[in-house]
């Protein structure tokens, strides 16, 4: 049986695209996550540093310690936001993905 090489879909690649630098200043970039693009609905998504963003965004879900944190950017750009709410404890590191797929279920509404 001969196996082939498939491409990665276009959300496929982008949770698996290189860690941006930082969320912020001093926080090291190593630190495990999921990255995905996503547009919210109208109302867009809350954050704690600037307010309501809207539009294109890229989503990250990080795992820094036993916390999680869901940060969010206008796509392509380099600052990161605190997601308003989006800290929590995380029991078991392996629920990283889990946790992502539910904040992209949440907040991910293309069609409004």
């Amino acid at each position: 049986m001969r196996m082939t090489k498939t491409e990665p879909t276009k959300a496929e690649a982008a949770e698996t695209a290189a860690e941006p630098a930082a969320a912020t200043a001093g926080k090291p970039a190593a630190a495990p996550s999921k990255t995905t693009d996503i547009v919210p609905g109208p109302g867009g998504v809350m954050t704690d540093e600037v307010g309501v963003v809207t539009g294109d965004l890229t989503l990250r879900t990080e795992l820094t310690g036993g916390d999680v944190v869901v940060r969010v950017q206008y796509k392509d750009a380099e600052e990161w936001y605190t997601v308003t709410g989006g800290r929590a404890k995380l029991a078991d590191p392996s629920d990283l993905d889990a946790v992502h797929q539910i904040v992209i279920g949440l907040l991910n509404r293309p069609e409004g």
